[in-house]
């Protein structure tokens, strides 16, 4: 370890870490002075650069240097502050702001926005002469705004390291390039999955998911609609970061309240549909083993990942189980159970979700998701609508009592809880799978081996008699990498869980939007998923086949997993969109 100092007070610092790395490593320091380093570029284990001209210090005997290219020297000192800096800075910052779209009120990253972050340190606000220079570019879901774009280039590294994609690129140099597709004339031309993972990255409002809000609650007001509401695993343990809360704060009973407040006639658990998920997943798992059937057997609740087998990896498309995803399952029972049990018609019943996702608005309008005859669901809101929603009706999020979510449909096991973190279905499955395969029920509830925010992780179980080889992945890259594995023969493995997102939906593209800074210490996708591992070990119910209204639900409604009437409503299929591997 160095000794350093930053503007005069004592770092100390790791041998060879960078001056930037250094002023954020030493957490005492960070905490107690003032050692903070501007920066729009950088965003760490993405993209670790910034050559924005703000990413700057002064170090006596060597100028102005570049803090993300220069390593830390034993007795280093370092200036964060100085004039030359600050003129510097002032300058690359003006050169930001004329590019930029000065409707900070209207924008979604309002205060959350990295931009204004750096106005405030710099003191500098945007002189009101420049008109919008470029359009809003859209593909329906995700809605990309070039005049607030600062060119920081976080989306493409995001799309072509996360996701191996590289639907866009950036054209042109400076602050006159833009991003555009990288292949045709629109995004879903170019490969986009509709993951969001550009929007979590972006540092200001230039991306951003199509809002729903204002279409939603006019429904919710229609008497003659009956509108119901489903929230997804993630989702409780993301959104109270809208609120002020600490990451990993786990809101589940607040978010029912909130939502009841806001006017839904029922409000309930996809939880319960994650449940039903694995009913059906793991029978399919089941059949395939003992019958001989196309295995590995791969998960499909992720729609980003769908979109990716079906454009990307199209050969593949036998192995995807052909269940829905929960969001479909539960609008699909709503629409048919409920709809009979409760005497409403499915026309008038408006199913919404509230998802961590930006691809679940896509999958709306996907084939085979209408098992009443009507769309299974009709908007799905993200984490980050649904916290502007209750703020716009003028909700207190922190002073509301926990509730419960109605009933039927509304009691989840733990099992359907870890949906939300990577591993989480394969978990939820192999709790079912094993007790099914071995005929009675077993103590085996915990599979930690498939725990962990690790882009791929494998595990060996012995279930039933039953040598079973799995793996969970997230992130597309990785996803591509080991379908090549997979392809060639290098691996073998009989069930596979793909996530679209690193680290799984509690990461999904939309969840509340955390600044590169924040990320920098905190590793959010593994708190946020710790909180859905506390729901489970304190739920009562951890496996999802004990959930006591699934089993009334198959009894009364659907016969037994993989019926005749559950592969009707609750299975689907696929289309290649593109060319084989």
């Amino acid at each position: 370890m160095l000794q350093i100092t930053i503007n005069g007070n004592p770092i100390t610092a790791r041998e060879g870490a960078t001056i930037y790395e250094a002023a954020f490593e030493d957490k005492y320091a960070r905490t107690q002075f003032d050692t903070d380093i501007l920066s729009l570029q950088y965003f760490k284990g993405l993209q670790e650069k910034d050559d924005s001209g703000l990413c700057i210090v002064e170090v006596p005997g060597k100028g102005i240097v570049n803090a993300l290219d220069t390593t830390v020297e034993d007795g280093m000192a370092i200036l964060t502050k100085s004039a030359e800096v600050r003129e510097r800075q002032a300058k690359a910052l003006q050169e930001i702001l004329d590019h930029h779209d000065r409707d900070c009120r209207n924008c979604s990253r309002t205060g959350n926005c990295e931009l204004q972050d750096v106005q405030y340190s710099l003191r500098m606000t945007k002189k009101p002469d420049k008109e919008p220079i470029a359009p809003v570019i859209t593909d329906g879901i995700i809605v990309r705004d070039n005049n607030k774009c600062i060119r920081c280039g976080r989306c493409v590294a995001a799309c072509e390291k996360y996701q191996g994609i590289g639907a866009i690129k950036m054209e042109g140099e400076g602050m006159s390039g833009k991003v555009v597709p990288s292949k045709g004339a629109t995004l879903i031309e170019s490969g986009c999955v509709g993951c969001g993972q550009c929007i979590t990255v972006c540092p200001v409002g230039a991306l951003h998911e199509r809002d729903d809000v204002a279409e939603v609650l006019s429904l919710v007001k229609d008497p003659d609609k009956y509108v119901v509401i489903q929230a997804a695993p993630s989702v409780r343990a993301g959104i109270s970061e809208a609120f002020g809360y600490p990451i990993g704060s786990g809101t589940k009973g607040k978010l029912a309240a909130a939502l009841r407040k806001v006017g839904f006639d029922r409000v309930f658990d996809t939880v319960f549909s994650a449940d039903l998920t694995i009913m059906e997943e793991a029978n399919e798992l089941v059949e395939r083993i003992k019958s001989g059937g196309k295995l590995p057997m791969f998960t499909s609740c992720c729609p980003g990942w769908i979109n990716y087998c079906e454009t990307f990896q199209p050969d593949f498309l036998d192995n995807l189980s052909s269940c829905k995803s929960p969001q479909q399952m539960f609008g699909a029972m709503v629409k048919t159970f409920l709809s009979e049990k409760e005497g409403i018609p499915a026309e008038k019943i408006i199913v919404v979700s509230t998802m961590p996702c930006t691809a679940k608005k896509r999958e709306l309008a996907r084939d085979h998701q209408n098992a009443a005859g009507v769309p299974d669901v009709d908007y799905s809101l993200t984490t980050r609508e649904v916290a502007r929603m209750i703020l716009q009706c003028g909700i207190s999020f922190p002073g509301l009592e926990d509730e419960a979510f109605d009933a039927p449909l509304g009691i989840g096991s733990g099992a359907g809880t870890i949906f939300g973190a990577t591993g989480g279905v394969m978990e939820a499955a192999l709790r079912t799978a094993n007790d099914w395969l071995n005929g009675t029920e077993q103590d085996e509830i915990d599979f930690t081996e498939v725990r962990g925010v690790n882009g791929v992780k494998e595990a060996t179980y012995n279930v039933g008699g039953v040598t079973l080889r799995v793996a969970a992945v997230s992130g597309l890259d990785n996803a591509g990498k080991l379908l090549e594995k997979i392809r060639s023969g290098e691996v073998q493995y009989d069930f596979v869980e793909f996530m679209a997102c690193p680290g799984g939906c509690v990461n999904g593209g939309g969840q509340p939007q955390q600044k590169a800074k924040v990320r920098m210490i905190d590793d959010i996708r593994a708190e946020r998923a710790m909180t859905l591992y506390r729901l489970d070990k304190s739920d009562m119910l951890r496996k999802s086949h004990e959930n006591p209204e699934i089993k009334e639900l198959y009894a009364t409604f659907l016969g037994e997993p993989g019926s005749e009437k559950a592969h009707a409503y609750l299975h689907t299929k696929y289309q290649a969109k593109g060319e084989a591997k």
